[in-house]
C-alpha cells in the first residue's frame, strides 16, 4: 500500500491548509495511506529540528512532500531546521528512490517563491528523491476558469493570500486548494506506479 508523508512548516496557517488539501487529493488514491508531519518550533532543540517518530515516519514513506512558506525568498527557519537534521539520512542515502515534491506559500503573488521551490528540489536531489512536478497548466491556458495553477508554478505548488495582520482565520485561495488537491492526487498516482 503507498504510503505519502507531507511534511511541512506553517507560521500564518495558510501552508497548512495547503498541507491538508494536499493530503486530501491523496488520499481519493485507492489504498494510499497519508500523513501530515508538521513541523513546529517546539520541535527545535539547539538550532535543530529534533523529532525521532517524525523521522522513523519518514523513512518507512513511500514518498515525501516538503512544504514551506517562502520568508525572505526561502525556506522558513524551522524548516530548514529539519532539513539540517535530515542530513543524517543522507549520509545512509535512507530516501534514495522515493518520490518527493514540494508546495509553498507567500503574500505575495511572486515573493520569490521559485527560489523556495529550487531548493526543496535540490534537497530531494541531493537524497537521491524522484521530483514530481506540478503538471497542471495555468487553468485559463486551457479555457477555464477553475484557477488552476493560477500562479504558474510547475516545480511545484505555489499558493497565496493577501498579508492579514488582523488574526483572522487563514484562507487559502480557491484555485490553490485545488492545485493543491490535483497535486495532492499526481503524487499518490505517481507513487502507486513507482511502487507496485
Amino acid at each position: 500500500m503507498p504510503s505519502v508523508v507531507i511534511i511541512y512548516f506553517s507560521g500564518a496557517g495558510h501552508t497548512h491548509l495547503m498541507a491538508q488539501a494536499i493530503a486530501e487529493g491523496a488520499s481519493k488514491v485507492k489504498d494510499t495511506t497519508v500523513e501530515l508531519l508538521r513541523v513546529t518550533g517546539e520541535q527545535i532543540v539547539n538550532g535543530r529540528w529534533k523529532n525521532d517518530q517524525g523521522i522513523a515516519t519518514l523513512n518507512q514513506a513511500d514518498a515525501i512532500v516538503f512544504g514551506s512558506p517562502t520568508y525572505m525568498g526561502g525556506v522558513a527557519a524551522q524548516f530548514k531546521a529539519f532539513i539540517d537534521a535530515a542530513s543524517e539520512v543522507w549520509f545512509r542515502h535512507g530516501w534514495k528512490d522515493k518520490i518527493a515534491g514540494g508546495f509553498t506559500h507567500s503574500s505575495s503573488p511572486s515573493g520569490d517563491k521559485q527560489g523556495t521551490l529550487l531548493y526543496l528540489a535540490t534537497n530531494a536531489a541531493q537524497h537521491g528523491m524522484i521530483w514530481v512536478n506540478v503538471g497542471d497548466l495555468q487553468s485559463f491556458l486551457s479555457g477555464k476558469d477553475d484557477g488552476v495553477n493560477r500562479l504558474g508554478g510547475f516545480l511545484g505548488v505555489m499558493g497565496q493570500s493577501q498579508l492579514d495582520m488582523s488574526g483572522k482565520e487563514p484562507v487559502l485561495d480557491a484555485g490553490d486548494y485545488l492545485t493543491s488537491l490535483r497535486f495532492g492526487e499526481r503524487i499518490a498516482e505517481a507513487t502507486k506506479r513507482w511502487v507496485e
